[in-house]
Parts: structure tokens; sequence; C-alpha cells
């Protein structure tokens, strides 16, 4: 029996994780239809928990030693993908302990990219070190959280951040990196380690206090061609207003990735929703599938050969929303189940691109490794 063309990682979370999957592997099972290729969807064989679930579970012991099996699962899956030749994985929502102990085990950044009126910006969550990762030791009443900072990590984040702006703005380049952290915490390390790389690659990098990132953003906007890499303390929080404040949509059907720096992940990419898992929504048939969407046609197009699917999504999207067919969050009367058959009604092979969707050449620009 011949191998698949391309092969999709797939990790399932609770909550609304099972119901999220199911759109995804649809959508994409679609694409290959109209591209006439094939697309293997290889899952994970565990159920990794929300914090809703783990909480039905019982106490604080049972919880971390949950949590801790998931973690060190989802790592594994990760590993055996990569080691696999795989490029890409989708993962719906779960328990942010365990994520966060993966991706700083793998070394992980998110990257996004937002444009406020022509001022460029590309937005890199450091999420391999800092206050989210480390560990937990517990005494009667206190919880004592152990986590740091390094040179060697701060070097790789920023690498990462100047390649991809390299890549994003070929003609021109970065006109400098903003660093989003609490540095006045870390002794003056964070610092001298950004004025050392600053040095060594000639470009500009300023160490600034989150409350004034805001505050610039706020009286005047970014300015063009912005790296913002931000520790996750406050990325985690104003992404979502980013995205928001600069045109690029509302969380719930927006769809991100994550890349991992770590050497022995190289070259793998993970695709999720920025919503979380939803477990109110769980089994009523009722989640926004939009963001679902969005990553089902990243994925197809950038790692499964079908060029022009971003595109062909967003237009079939458009056409979902001048027909009034949405799900309530939305204000709508449809539930996912209806949605997503109307969307896949609608789904069309390559045609024209949508008005502020990236081309194939970007799509295909795009990095899908740290590097």
């Amino acid at each position: 029996m011949s191998r698949p063309e391309h092969v999709v990682g797939l990790a399932v979370g609770r909550g609304t994780g099972a119901e999220v999957a199911a759109v995804f592997e649809r959508v994409l099972e679609r694409f290959a239809q109209l591209y006439a290729t094939e697309i293997a969807v290889v899952r994970s064989p565990r159920i990794y928990h929300s914090y809703v679930s783990l909480k039905q579970g019982g106490g604080i012991d049972e919880v971390r030693g949950l949590t801790r099996q998931d973690a060190d699962h989802y790592e594994r899956f990760v590993r055996a993908r990569a080691a696999a030749g795989g490029r890409v994985i989708f993962r719906t929502a779960i328990n942010a302990q365990t994520l966060y102990l993966v991706r700083q085990r793998l070394q992980a950044v998110k990257v996004d990219t937002l444009d406020a009126g022509g001022a460029r910006m590309l937005l890199v969550r450091d999420q391999a070190q800092g206050f989210y990762t480390g560990e937990n030791e517990h005494t009667p009443g206190y919880v004592r959280r152990v986590t740091e900072f390094s040179r060697e990590i701060t070097d790789k984040v920023l690498h990462h951040a100047l390649g991809r702006a390299r890549r994003q703005w070929p003609d021109e380049g970065p006109a400098r990196i903003v660093m989003a952290y609490k540095f006045h915490l870390l002794d003056g390390a964070l610092d001298a380690w950004a004025e050392e790389f600053a040095e060594r690659h000639g470009v500009d990098v300023q160490v600034v206090q989150p409350d004034t990132v805001n505050r610039n953003l706020i009286a005047h906007g970014p300015a063009d061609r912005t790296v913002l890499v931000a520790g996750n303390e406050w990325a985690d929080i104003m992404h979502v207003v980013l995205l928001d404040r600069f045109g690029s949509g509302r969380q719930e059907e927006h769809c991100t990735r994550n890349v991992h720096l770590h050497a022995d992940v190289h070259g793998l990419v993970e695709y999720q929703t920025v919503h979380g898992s939803a477990d109110d929504l769980a089994g009523r048939d009722l989640v926004n599938p939009v963001a679902t969407v969005r990553a089902a046609a990243a994925v197809a197009e950038r790692h499964a050969g079908c060029d022009g699917a971003v595109a062909a999504a967003e237009r079939a999207l458009a056409h979902l929303g001048e027909a009034g067919i949405r799900t309530p969050d939305l204000g709508g009367r449809h539930s996912t189940t209806a949605v997503v058959d109307a969307l896949l009604d609608a789904l069309e092979g390559p045609g024209p691109a949508v008005p502020g969707t990236r081309t194939a050449a970007e799509a295909v620009a795009e990095p899908v490794a740290g590097s």
C-alpha cells in the first residue's frame, strides 16, 4: 500500500475538542478532494484534559499527576511526529499548565502577523521561558513556582524573530525589535542579553516595560516593520487585544501557530485556534467553527500542496456571512454542523484571492520551522 502524499498530526483535548477535531478533518478532507491529493491524519491516541475536566477528577495531587501525564504524552507525540518527518500538527485546546510544560521543553514561540492601517507588525510570543513555565512546589497553604530565564533561550527567540521578520519583509527587513518583558525583575540580565544580540546582529533591539508598550500602542499605534517579542505574561493577555484592535478579527474566529525551536523537533509547526476548550458548549453542536476552518485551510495550503486554499476558505466564509449562516455567538441560529455543511457546499478550488488574505506566494514564504 502506498504512503499518503501528505500527513497531518492531530491532538484532541476535552471540552469541545472532539467537535473541533471533526470540523478540522471534514474541511481538510474536502480540500483533499478539491485538489485531488491525499492527506492522512495521524491522531494522538490520548484525549488530553482541559482545566475543567482536571478539576472534576479530584484534588491537587491528582490534578498534578494528570497534568504531568498529559504533558509527557503530548511531548512524546510531538517528538514522534517530528522523527517520522511530520511537518504539522493541529491541536485543539488543552489545559494551559500541560501546554506550557511542553512548550518549555520544546522551546516554543507563537507567531502572528498584524497590520495597523499599513503599519506592519510581527508578534513573537516567548513561550519557552518565564513565569508561565516552570514547576510548582506545594507545602501546606503555599504554592511555590520556580521559573527561569536564560541567555540561550532568549538568543534563540530573538534569532527566530529576526529571521522570520527578514522573510516577512525581504526587501526592507525589520526596522526594530521591541522586547516587552517585565525586565526590571531580572537584575539587568535581560538588558545585557538584548544588547549583546543587537551588537552581534546589527539590529535595533529595545527592551521596554509592558505598560510602556501599551501606552505607546494606544497613543501612537505600532511603527511600521516592528517585531514585538513579548514575554507570555504580557502577550497572553494582549494577543487578543492586538488582534481586535488591528483588524485581525475576534479570537473565536482566529487561528495561530506555534513553532518549536528545539533541534529535536525542528521543522514541525503546531496550529491551534485562539479560543479555548469551551467546556460549557461541549456536546451541544454550538462551537464557532470559523477559526478551525481557517486552520484547516492554512494547513492544506502550507503543508499539503493545496495552493489557494486560504483564499478559497475566505470566499466560502464570506458567502456564509452574506447568507446569514452563523452560530449563536455571532447572532445566528445555526449549529456547528449546519455551518460546516454549508461551508463545504460553498467551498471551491483555486480562484482569485479575497482582499485581505495572503497570496499563495506569501503563504509559501511563511516559515514552517524554527530558524
